[in-house]
């Protein structure tokens, strides 16, 4: 009985306690507190773009060259991406997109196998040609005017989920357009 008695007590309770009267006045503002010690700030991503273009030769060791100017900036822990421009096609209204692969990329011809290649500094990109036959077998259209697009990305932009494999998502990114870029020929 004592049981009884102390659930209906207990629901008695819970049900005077959850019902709502009327609202009261609302209370008096309080005094405003002092501003606080400013955060640290977030992260500014700073990311390059530029597409270069070069010729393979005997003379230069089948390799293309670029050194970064001084108006770009390059920390030893950023991060050097090079796309090769592999193909140009049409959409549908007829406008040229450019097909771009992250390097390095080989090709299976009928000398043998062809890799481009690169490899990088915070001062410096080299892009060059291995192979496991004599390069000089090769024809212009895969040595000659070659078009190669380079990404500095800041190692603070690289955490996450980025599709480095993808130009466009890598450009989106940094908020690059193809406008920004900068185009240097190299002799």
């Amino acid at each position: 009985m004592k049981k009884l008695h102390l659930c209906i007590g207990a629901l008695a309770t819970l049900f005077i306690i959850s019902c709502e009267g009327p609202q009261g006045p609302p209370g008096f503002d309080g005094v405003d507190g002092f501003d606080g010690i400013d955060g640290a700030d977030g992260i500014n991503i700073l990311g390059q773009v530029m597409d270069i273009e070069g010729t393979f030769t005997l003379d230069n060791d089948y390799s293309i060259f670029y050194e970064f100017p001084q108006t770009i900036e390059v920390f030893e822990t950023d991060v050097v991406l090079v796309y090769m421009l592999w193909d140009v096609t049409e959409d549908s209204n007829g406008e040229s997109v450019d097909i771009w692969r992250l390097m390095p990329q080989t090709r299976i011809l009928d000398q043998g196998l062809l890799q481009y290649n690169f490899d990088y500094t915070f001062l410096d990109v080299n892009i060059f040609l291995e192979s496991d036959f004599d390069l000089s077998t090769l024809p212009a259209g895969d040595t000659d005017n070659q078009v190669f697009r380079i990404a500095v990305l800041p190692a603070e932009s690289t955490t996450g989920k980025l599709d480095t494999s993808n130009i466009n998502a890598v450009m989106a990114h940094l908020g690059m357009t193809e406008e920004n870029i900068q185009k240097v020929t190299l002799e």
